[in-house]
């Protein structure tokens, strides 16, 4: 195929060069009817391009012109047979996989560390979670993927599932044998649903991991904005004819979308699978080579370590993606979220995420060395502010045992609610999400049993000011608990 061609965003150019009176929405008509501001700020050519499904420009609800032509290139250059793109994120994609093949009451096989919207998807079609604990890295305090032991153990026990939901990689780079899990879970003929959204250049470079269609899996919801150069909010979802229907995926994904479709963020992901088909090898190998070169200057500097092929070895870190840089902060006796508001404050240097002991930082095609050596010289003030200064603390790592599911997510999400205060809550039955973003994984889920370790739990992460978020109450002094009946004698 040509992947010079780019159908979508030429179209939308020529239309724009034709300069056609509208009477159409979006009302600000091309700027003329924006707020001159933001107008000069974002510019002429982008407005001109914002733009809504009319005859020429295809419509993504049903493709048949310029958008069928490159969803079908970006097929061709991710390795599916389908790809479908997605102008409400990664999230979007998700929901469209899980409600693809899940009906009420069906079960889906999940790692527990899974994003939110995975567990929005499951309220959606009133499935039943059957959770699987991660691998627990005692050494870094993080989570990584699910192992084909811990698959097996699930897909012995619930021969029945509808589908096995893997991430791949993790949020901190980590990959699991997924080739061999997919041929498991396909020997019980149980599609293979894959949250790939920190993985788009791993399609493009043979020293990053096995991506979800290499790996021969159903679907993988893939964030193109997020590592691949299109705006964020554009992403897209592959898929592997046989046990998956593509028209089943196009009708749930329009039901999931808006009518009102952004052309520019369409282009942008258009745009993007053309510089990833022709370039994606040399920008993942600048990115590589970028990373590496910081990840052995950090292991010099005092205080800090930054893992890399030392990580890997048993079954739960089989490979991982060198482009993620996770910076270990606790021998310099403060928490991955004081190293993160530091950074800010010192040197307005952002990161991807913080937690307790660690904070993330994504190297790009969009990095440079300048942009690393200000990365590194901001490491090295840190480690001399701090290092040997402060008491270190003993890495605990004290994740609660996944709680009791008392009822399905859907039904104690509608079920009748009281309030009561969180940390006298043991013992009742949560109807919301509690859970820590970035990046975004569960801690108690509706339908679950509060237990005082996940009180414990919580209540640490908010004291020292890690993102703890979901409930109504965002100060999580109170939490939505399902009414319980007193018996009649």
């Amino acid at each position: 195929m040509d992947h010079q061609a780019t159908p979508l965003f030429s179209a939308l150019r020529r239309h724009a060069e034709q300069n056609p009176v509208q009477f159409h929405i979006p009302g600000h008509k091309k700027g003329t009817g924006s707020d001159p501001e933001f107008r000069s700020f974002i510019g002429d050519n982008a407005l001109s391009i914002d733009l809504i499904n009319i005859a020429p420009l295809d419509d993504l609800h049903q493709p048949t012109g310029v958008i069928q032509e490159a969803q079908k290139l970006a097929a061709d250059a991710f390795g599916a047979d389908y790809t479908f793109f997605s102008v409400q994120g990664t999230s979007g994609a998700i929901m469209t996989m899980i409600l693809t093949v899940c009906s009420p009451g069906d079960k889906i096989i999940v790692p527990r560390n899974v994003h939110k919207s995975i567990m929005s998807a499951i309220i959606f079609a009133g499935a039943r979670p059957v959770f699987i604990s991660p691998a627990r890295d005692e050494n870094l305090g993080i989570d990584h993927g699910i192992t084909l032991r811990s698959v097996r153990r699930a897909l012995s026990r619930h021969p029945d599932a509808k589908a096995v939901v893997v991430i791949n990689p993790t949020y901190f780079g980590i990959c699991a044998n997924l080739k061999e899990i997919v041929e498991l879970v396909h020997s019980y003929n149980i599609p293979v649903l894959v949250d790939e959204a920190h993985g788009v250049l791993i399609h493009f470079h043979e020293d990053l991991p096995m991506s979800a269609m290499q790996a021969g899996a159903d679907m993988a919801a893939t964030s193109v904005h997020k590592l691949g150069g299109s705006m964020t909010q554009s992403s897209v979802l592959n898929v592997k004819a046989g046990r998956i229907n593509p028209q089943r995926v196009q009708t749930i994904i329009s039901m999931l979308t808006t009518t009102s479709t952004s052309y520019i963020l369409l282009a942008s992901l258009d745009t993007s699978r053309r510089h990833l088909a022709l370039h994606g090898h040399e920008l993942a190998e600048q990115a590589i080579g970028l990373a590496k070169e910081a990840r052995e200057a950090i292991n010099q500097i005092p205080g800090l370590y930054c893992f890399g092929d030392d990580i890997l070895g048993d079954e739960a870190t089989f490979d991982y993606d060198p482009t993620k840089l996770t910076i270990h902060v606790r021998l310099l006796g403060i928490t991955g979220y004081e190293t993160e508001n530091w950074l800010r404050e010192h040197y307005n240097l952002e990161v991807e995420l913080s937690d307790m002991y660690n904070i993330l930082c994504l190297v790009t095609p969009g990095d440079n060395r300048e942009s690393i050596n200000t990365l590194l010289a901001a490491l090295r003030q840190l480690s001399e502010q701090f290092y040997q200064v402060n008491e270190v603390q003993e890495l605990v790592v004290k994740i609660p045992e996944i709680p009791q599911l008392s009822l399905t997510p859907r039904d104690a999400f509608y079920a009748e609610t009281e309030v009561v205060p969180f940390r006298e809550s043991a013992g009742r039955i949560i109807a919301e999400f509690i859970y820590v973003y970035p990046p975004g994984i569960p801690i108690l889920l509706p339908g679950e049993v509060i237990s005082q370790q996940n009180i414990d739990y919580i209540v640490d992460h908010v004291e020292v000011g890690l993102p703890v978020k979901g409930p109504e109450d965002r100060s999580i002094e109170f939490v939505k608990v399902i009414v319980e009946e007193n018996a009649i004698f």
